[in-house]
């Protein structure tokens, strides 16, 4: 999407070699309008394949994810990083480490909202080492829906995240694909 790269190239910050701040836009403070765009493409790219559930996780995901399933009509579930006092009973789980956070936490899914007869599309910000959409793509699979695949916001490339899933036949489509970032420059695949 020549409009994302375009405002990453503008707005984005690379930090050392492997972070890329984009809090103007996606991470901290959003553009309704450009959201929207953006969940539209993914969504374009993924309407054929039945969609019937969107699921992202909390927080960055959220509001692309909520365009993506206005686009196709669909609810969003998110996954929450910390078990809520309103979550009762069994939960679909998975252990997921943020590298920007440089914590592990557990996040869930109540069965109440995946149900073996959906057809789910991972949304999310960024793919980098690819701990996030391994996570959602084991609750998708504990839950016995089928995976369209994961829609991307920007997957850093170079550090391998998507490689393991793509070799597994998870579909994956990210609207800006970064090869590597060196010296503050983003170069795109």
């Amino acid at each position: 999407m020549q409009e994302l790269r375009e405002r990453i190239l503008a707005d984005g910050e690379v930090i050392g070699h492997d972070i890329l701040k984009v809090d103007s836009f996606l991470n901290h403070q959003i553009d309704p309008a450009f959201i929207q765009r953006m969940g539209r493409e993914i969504a374009a790219r993924f309407v054929a394949a039945g969609v019937t559930k969107v699921l992202t996780v909390e927080a960055s995901g959220i509001a692309v994810a909520a365009a993506v399933g206005l686009a196709l009509g669909v609810s969003v579930v998110f996954a929450k990083k910390r078990r809520a006092v309103t979550q009762q009973g069994d939960l679909y789980a998975a252990k997921v480490f943020s590298f920007t956070r440089r914590e592990a936490v557990h996040i869930t899914v109540s069965p109440k909202y995946l149900r073996p007869e959906d057809v789910v599309l991972i949304v999310d910000d960024f793919l980098a080492h690819g701990e996030a959409l391994n996570g959602l793509v084991s609750i998708v699979r504990q839950a016995g829906a089928a995976l369209a695949g994961a829609g991307i916001v920007i997957e850093k490339r170079f550090q391998r995240g998507g490689e393991a899933l793509r070799a597994a036949g998870v579909r994956i489509e990210a609207l800006a694909a970064i090869e590597k970032m060196e010296n503050g420059e983003i170069i795109f695949a």
